[in-house]
């Protein structure tokens, strides 16, 4: 569980909500990140994908925010870059023979849900501007 997927998309809203009129490059973002401009694209792509931001390419080229952030929730952000659930994965291969092991996957399942749920409502309302009023 150490993904910092969630932590990267919201660094990147932040700096596009603090620059609404400005097209940032991936480059100038992986610095504010300290991360190699790579995870910086996987991201944009993410983030692009669910309609939360907009690119251009060339030389005036970069990315700023689809929408207004105090319409761009949190838990948009979540679901845009959310690769696999809040508390790891599933068992691989467990036992079929076992009691416990044919069933414990499709418990799994449901606990994993309900979690996810709980972290969804937990972020749904609030909004990106918010969580990007807390910087100077």
């Amino acid at each position: 569980m150490s993904n910092t997927r969630f932590a990267t998309a919201i660094h990147i809203m932040t700096l596009l909500a603090k620059t609404p009129q400005e097209w940032l490059t991936s480059d100038w973002i992986a610095c504010s990140i300290n991360v190699n401009p790579v995870i910086v694209r996987k991201e944009l792509k993410e983030l692009r994908d669910a309609g939360l931001i907009t690119s251009r390419l060339g030389k005036d080229g970069g990315t700023t925010l689809s929408k207004n952030a105090k319409d761009i929730t949190i838990s948009e952000i979540y679901d845009a870059v959310k690769n696999n659930e809040v508390l790891g994965k599933k068992n691989q291969k467990p036992n079929p023979a076992c009691s416990v092991g044919k069933e414990i996957n499709n418990h799994l399942s449901m606990l994993f849900a309900q979690t996810d749920l709980l972290v969804k409502n937990f972020l749904g309302d609030k909004s990106l501007q918010e969580f990007t009023d807390q910087f100077d």
